[in-house]
């Protein structure tokens, strides 16, 4: 019962890192912007290292179960 919001939370952030990453590579594929009035490198670089967070502390939450 105590692992509970460990899962949960790992699998919020694994899920939202995994959607994040594929989102920004398909705009990147499609040469698409990935944030409106940004640098499209700057944007595409920050939402990847966002979503590599994300998925760090996904796992990071599943490692303290």
């Amino acid at each position: 019962m105590e692992s509970a919001p460990a899962i949960f939370a790992g699998t919020v952030f694994a899920l939202f890192g995994g959607a994040l990453l594929m989102w920004t590579a398909v705009r990147v594929w499609h040469r698409e912007p990935v944030a409106h009035g940004v640098s499209p490198v700057a944007s595409a670089a920050l939402a990847t290292l966002s979503s590599a967070g994300a998925l760090a502390l996904g796992v990071w939450c599943f490692t303290r179960l």
